[in-house]
């Protein structure tokens, strides 16, 4: 089963993080080899920050554009990992051990396969 870990985090969460104190960094990379070695990792990406965000909506037939992201929450998306995982705890002992648990949020959320939507993708 797929399962998308998105990375959330208040803005400056991270600032008391240190990475050269803490071995962050190492521990990002050490979290990511272990889930592609163990053939769990579809896809990851790091996202730029929220202000570089541009939401797109379309109001009367007229495209609008607006700078940032489309809600405001105290937490904003980081990024994402894509498994390929037995089942959600498989997905969640995953999650558990992303390092971003110390000061931000992972979700956990199902990937919805066999929608017809995906045609052209196959």
């Amino acid at each position: 089963m797929k399962y998308a870990l998105l990375l959330y985090a208040a803005p400056g969460a991270a600032e008391g993080v240190q990475p050269a104190d803490d071995g962050v960094v190492n521990s990002w990379l050490d979290y990511t080899a272990a889930m592609k070695e163990s053939g769990a990792l579809l896809a990851a990406e790091q996202l730029a920050q929220v202000g570089t965000a541009t939401s797109v909506t379309m109001r009367r037939g007229e495209r609008l554009l607006t700078d940032g992201p489309h809600i405001e929450t105290k937490e904003h998306l980081l990024g994402f990992y894509l498994l390929d995982v037995p089942d959600l705890d498989a997905a969640l002992d995953w999650a558990g051990k992303m390092p971003i648990v110390r000061y931000g949020t992972v979700e956990v959320r199902p990937v919805l396969e066999g929608q017809a939507w995906r045609a052209p993708l196959e």
